[in-house]
């Protein structure tokens, strides 16, 4: 069978994620984005979708476990933040990061030169689909041992940071008490076809432009503009 990725390149990965592949070819499918097969017809596995899939449901269910066993005074609501913070677009990414998956990603030429926005979305669900491809590999209890060395321990910060809370409300709560004004909301761009849009979004105190933020919808764009508002201001309390 025909590798795609330099196996030196695996091995580093498999090093860094303490995690060695019996099946090797399942780590290469957990990186191989769909527009790759457009370009590689003589891949000998399909892409990546059904192994997000499989990880999206494994990773919820560890880090349910993990925040249940770890916060045993917190109640259904607070958990239920704590995961979404957790488990998001964001968080999932930078675990991505950090691991180096970006040098393991396959690609077409197009999704290569992509945007910031959108490499973030691709790795973020490669990261799922590593987990179903540990899952499938070696079993619930290693899938859940490598959501625990590299994402689980990003809950401290969160909660320093109150990154759990929604960053809408929390900046609308901060900029009332700071300065009395309530934010509002205004579309800066639209970018690409009605399908598959992003959104540039600037969020306002009075006429000042305090921060922007993008997404596949207003809301996601809305969101990550009161999340760069709030560092903006330096309103995040310790």
């Amino acid at each position: 069978m025909t590798f795609h990725i330099n196996p030196d390149v695996c091995d580093t990965f498999e090093k860094r994620a303490g995690v060695a592949f019996s099946d090797k070819m399942l780590l290469q499918q957990a990186f191989t984005h769909r527009s790759y097969l457009n370009e590689h017809v003589d891949l000998p596995h399909t892409h990546n979708e059904r192994l997000e899939f499989l990880g999206d449901a494994v990773l919820e269910l560890s880090v349910t476990d993990f925040l249940y066993k770890n916060y045993p005074q917190k109640m259904e609501g607070d958990l239920t933040a704590y995961r979404a913070a957790l488990v998001n677009t964001i968080s999932i990414s930078n675990a991505a990061k950090d691991l180096q998956m970006d040098e393991c990603l396959l690609l077409s030429r197009g999704e290569a030169r992509g945007t910031e926005k959108a490499r973030q979305y691709i790795l973020a669900n490669t990261f799922e689909a590593v987990i179903g491809a540990i899952y499938l590999d070696q079993g619930y209890t290693a899938a859940d041992a490598f959501i625990n060395r590299h994402l689980t321990p990003h809950i401290s910060e969160i909660i320093k940071k109150r990154l759990w809370q929604d960053a809408k409300s929390y900046f609308q709560e901060r900029a009332q008490d700071e300065v009395g004004i309530t934010p509002s909301y205004s579309v800066l761009e639209e970018v690409g076809p009605d399908h598959d849009k992003e959104f540039t979004v600037g969020v306002y105190l009075g006429n000042e432009l305090v921060a922007k933020g993008t997404g596949r919808s207003k809301q996601d764009a809305e969101q990550e503009a009161a999340n760069k508002g709030l560092d903006a201001k330096a309103w995040r309390k310790e």
